[in-house]
């Protein structure tokens, strides 16, 4: 029978039996600023929230040129062939002329991308901050629905992107090189701060003595940081995703970082506050969307931006002289 793109539930069902057809077009609707697809993808999601939270989600960041594609391909390559069902969300910068993906990860990872338990997804940024798309979470929740228990998030750049991204996943996985030791001081202070796992990438060859001198320096980084929990200091691990050493190593660690945290119970109320998080954020995006989705909207904020536009009128106060218009209370 012939799967009707059309009924939400014929959707969710045809997801949970783990059809990729039926993923990649759920993900089409959430996406989509249309409101009816997004009222379709409510539906959908909430019909397989039941169907999610067991698989381990990660995050995966780090500096231009460290190798994440590479690494992305050779460590999923390894889970599915451990008989793991692994979903990558690769999400790429945005083109400003088109709003679509620039970067084409799908194509850097070629031989993840004809894997039958493997599943990639490149998403353009569109414009949103942190460096992951503005629907990963939904992404990730349908992923889970269709039976993958690995999800990868690949984020765009260093910086905001692991604050981003921390929020979302279980855990985050920075991926560095040895450089000439400038960018290892540069990523340090701030990055490390959110990072539960620390890989120098390309230890190979004539450059494996330069990997293990940054581990080494990141190690002493990290010894002197505040860490994130009492029962889990972040490990500086070495890799090569070239060779495909290190991978089975980095994997074992991220199940140790799971253990660890379900025994404590951080696990379980780190996703609770991320659950309440999304909430918030949805409640911004819904109640934005409806004030400003009218015409009378749309006219009065491209009023208020001439304004401030010219410089006649402060930020501020049009944003509150436009709320008065479209009947937005005061709160008292």
């Amino acid at each position: 029978m012939a799967l009707n793109a059309s009924d939400p539930a014929a959707l969710a069902d045809a997801i949970a039996s783990g059809d990729r057809a039926a993923l990649s077009r759920a993900i089409t609707l959430v996406e989509s600023t249309r409101a009816d697809h997004r009222a379709k993808a409510a539906s959908i999601l909430d019909g397989l929230i039941h169907k999610t939270g067991r698989a381990i989600r990660i995050g995966l960041s780090g500096v231009p040129g460290a190798g994440k594609s590479t690494l992305l391909d050779a460590f999923g390559m390894m889970l599915a062939q451990k008989g793991h069902k692994v979903a990558i969300l690769a999400v790429d910068p945005s083109s400003i002329r088109t709003g679509g993906s620039i970067l084409g990860d799908k194509t850097r990872m070629q031989r993840l991308a004809t894997e039958p338990n493997a599943f990639i997804r490149p998403s353009p940024t569109s414009g949103t901050l942190g460096g992951v798309a503005g629907k990963t979470r939904e992404t990730m929740l349908l992923c889970e629905a269709a039976g993958y228990d690995v999800v990868i998030v690949e984020t765009v750049g260093v910086g905001q992107s692991e604050v981003t991204v921390s929020e979302m996943v279980d855990l985050v996985v920075l991926l560095t090189i040895a450089g000439g030791g400038d960018e290892l001081q540069g990523i340090k202070k701030g990055i490390l701060e959110v990072a539960d796992i620390v890989v120098v990438n390309k230890a190979d060859g004539d450059n494996l003595k330069r990997a293990r001198k940054a581990a080494a320096e990141l190690r002493a980084a990290l010894d002197i940081m505040a860490p994130k929990s009492a029962a889990w200091k972040p490990p500086v691990a070495c890799v090569s995703a070239m060779e495909g050493t290190g991978l089975a190593e980095l994997w074992e660690t991220v199940g140790d970082f799971r253990k660890i945290q379900e025994e404590t119970g951080a696990f379980t109320e780190k996703r609770a506050g991320q659950r309440v998080r999304w909430l918030e954020r949805a409640v911004d995006e819904e109640l934005r969307r409806r004030v400003l989705g009218t015409r009378k909207a749309r006219t009065a904020l491209s009023d208020a931006e001439s304004q401030v536009r010219a410089g006649d009128r402060s930020p501020s106060a049009m944003a509150r002289e436009l709320l008065d218009r479209l009947g937005v209370a005061e709160t008292r």
